[in-house]
């Protein structure tokens, strides 16, 4: 027996095949994050700019009591920012921040108001080479477009995460 990606799987199959994933956009494509990386969700704010950060670094902000990098997700894959809609909100997520550790890292993702369950291992490489963008992911065929994975561990390239978790350590300081 098989099942299609997006379709509704019951039982124990369910639960160990099946994972929620948040949806959100980057201009007319369809992106999704597992929300085990998830953190917290809240609403878009203003930030502090951070001087000689790569344009879609959105700056810092407070996140219980210490600075949150916060980087631009439509900025990041597009050059253009992020619309200031109803439905942009910033992803806190676990991120790696060197020397084996990890930090939380604000994500500015557009239209991040539904979440969907799908099959893990239903996404399958998109046969791209994505080395200048090596945080998306694998890709799943819904019927209604391709949704792709976002990889949050591949976020940020290791030679900026000292410089930007650096830089926030420093302003909690």
């Amino acid at each position: 027996m098989s099942f299609a990606a997006g379709t509704p799987v019951s039982g124990h199959r369910a639960a160990t095949q099946r994972r929620l994933f948040l949806r959100f956009a980057i201009g007319a494509d369809t992106y999704v994050l597992d929300t085990h990386e998830i953190v917290q969700v809240l609403p878009l704010g203003r930030y502090k700019q951070v001087p000689g950060m790569p344009a879609w670094v959105a700056g810092l902000t407070m996140y219980h009591g210490r600075p949150l990098p916060v980087i631009d997700m439509t900025a990041l894959a597009t050059g253009t920012a992020a619309a200031r809609l109803t439905s942009t909100r910033v992803v806190v997520v676990s991120s790696p921040s060197g020397a084996g550790e990890r930090a939380p890292l604000g994500l500015i993702l557009e239209k991040a108001t539904e979440t969907a369950h799908y099959d893990p291992s239903a996404f399958v490489p998109s046969g791209l080479d994505h080395r200048d963008a090596p945080y998306l992911g694998p890709v799943l065929d819904t019927g209604n477009g391709l949704l792709q994975w976002l990889r949050v561990d591949e976020l940020v390239p290791p030679a900026l995460r000292e410089r930007l978790f650096g830089a926030a350590a420093e302003a909690g300081a």
